[in-house]
């Protein structure tokens, strides 16, 4: 289960929980109440049907004994709305409604919490019960919104208990039927307990699966920040993120991609710093080739040996130059082909532009290319022109500086189901097994021995491999296919779809 699904999982469970049971309490007292207002609607018509047959000698005694069965006060008004009869004033009253002052204080809490509780579900608060002084059928609602059929209303008195009121109209009058259920605010209270009781056991378990998870999440993140604080403050060799292999949601993957991130940016500090290095060494040297020969063109007085330290010290200035241009080049290649914008490029298409410009310049003499390639249109890769030219030139210089005079360099472009391959093969001495990662290094010194000093900084392959990489493709020296001496670099790179 994912992290997302588990968060979302905890919060609906608890809160549908807690709400349910706030909103199904109200409905089920609403239902009690409904319940028992249609009683006494049924029994208050027994009595009115009855009073019509009775005599009215016999009425007053039957009103009593309905009243003390139904433990309820029975109420008797004329058609001009003066009571007439009245239970409670025929024999001593069947309920009490006790006034404020005479509540105990549990009883005075039990019905705040009533309150409370009403409000949380939107229920709204019954009319309190009050007793009208004098008694007559206008200060009863429901007796005036009555008919035959009768009208129910249940009022709350100041206890908290619900008074139910049932009226209907009679031939001469008009019945009214009081009775104190009390029974259904216990059974509210009682149900609002135990879902108290029930949701203090949900917030227990939320409270368990909130500290679960802030074990599962808040601690790995308070870890990972702790070490991404320590590599900002330039810490990065000395801290291991830690990758929680035993992860597999997205803590575990954030955590992997924070590892990877720093070994990242290890190894980019570590390349930085050995690439200042390297061009520290490399810059020293005609650094030094040069101040020696302007401080002994100071002393010479010989003309032809001042011309040839005058000719050192431009062929070191020379130097400095190509060996900066390409330091500059190998520094910022990287970062420009991740905002490159690659377009669809058809390789053995380039390589045959890029060796007739070669032929017209008359740029390699003493060297034959050859070059063989599939149809047009087929060799396509998603790439940058001008990079990967560069790539290429870089390769066939290298070639043909290694070349004999009179040699061939072979330029070989394929392809495969995935793949566009292109190979750039030499009649040189080759390139020792033990040599083949090296000459991809910065700086990396072996060059022909009849090759003027400082010529090449030691850099291009360096940048080839970048620019390659920086294509999601791979540049390496193999052995020749066809056995024979010499040197085989060897550039794969995704093939693109032609188009449509």
């Amino acid at each position: 289960m994912s992290l997302t699904t588990r968060i979302l999982a905890v919060n609906i469970f608890a809160i549908v929980l807690l709400a349910g049971g706030l909103f199904f309490l109200d409905s089920y007292r609403s239902q009690l109440l409904e319940i028992r207002s249609q009683a006494l609607l049924r029994e208050l018509d027994s009595v009115a049907q009855a009073l019509v047959l009775l005599p009215a000698s016999r009425r007053d005694a039957y009103l009593t004994e309905v009243a003390v069965a139904l433990e309820s006060r029975l109420r008797l008004y004329d058609a001009s709305g003066a009571k007439i009869a009245d239970s409670f004033l025929l024999a001593p009253p069947t309920y009490d409604v006790a006034q404020r002052d005479q509540i105990p204080l549990r009883r005075i809490m039990a019905r705040e919490i009533d309150v409370v509780t009403d409000a949380l579900v939107g229920s709204p608060a019954p009319p309190d019960y009050v007793d009208p002084q004098p008694d007559r059928a206008d200060d009863w609602p429901e007796i005036a919104a009555a008919s035959d059929i009768g009208r129910s209303v249940a009022r709350q008195g100041p206890d908290g208990a619900y008074v139910l009121s049932a009226a209907r109209q009679t031939a001469d009058g008009a019945l009214l039927l009081t009775t104190r259920a009390a029974d259904i605010r216990g059974i509210i209270r009682e149900e609002r307990l135990t879902i108290t009781l029930f949701s203090i056991a949900v917030l227990l378990v939320s409270i368990w699966l909130s500290l679960f998870l802030a074990r599962t999440i808040v601690r790995p993140l308070r870890l990972l920040a702790r070490n991404a604080v320590k590599v900002r403050l330039g810490f990065a060799r000395e801290v291991s993120i830690p990758r929680l292999p035993s992860r597999r949601d997205e803590i575990g993957m954030l955590a992997r991609a924070v590892s990877d991130m720093s070994n990242a940016l290890r190894g980019r500090i570590d390349a930085t710093e050995a690439f200042a290095a390297d061009v520290a060494h490399e810059v020293k040297n005609p650094l030094a080739s040069l101040r020696s020969a302007l401080e002994s063109l100071q002393m010479v007085t010989d003309e032809g040996l001042r011309a040839q330290l005058f000719e050192i010290a431009s062929s070191d200035v020379r130097r400095l130059d190509r060996l900066i241009s390409d330091i500059s080049e190998a520094s910022r290649v990287d970062s420009q082909l991740s905002r490159a914008k690659f377009d669809q490029i058809d390789m053995a298409q380039m390589v045959a532009q890029l060796l007739d410009a070669r032929r017209q310049r008359a740029t390699d003499p003493d060297v034959t290319l050859r070059f063989v390639g599939p149809a047009g249109g087929t060799a396509l890769v998603m790439g940058e022109d001008v990079r990967l030219e560069r790539v290429l030139e870089n390769l066939i210089d290298n070639a043909v500086s290694f070349s004999p005079t009179g040699g061939t360099v072979e330029i070989l472009v394929s392809k495969t189901a995935r793949e566009v391959v292109i190979r750039v093969m030499d009649e040189g001495p080759g390139v020792p097994p033990d040599q083949r990662d090296a000459v991809f290094e910065r700086f990396h010194s072996r060059r022909p021995a009849d090759e003027a000093f400082g010529k090449h900084s030691g850099l291009g392959l360096a940048i080839a491999r970048t620019i390659i990489n920086g294509h999601q493709g791979s540049i390496q020296t193999v052995d020749r296919f066809d056995r024979q001496g010499g040197a085989c670099f060897e550039i794969r790179l995704p093939r693109a779809d032609p188009p449509a």
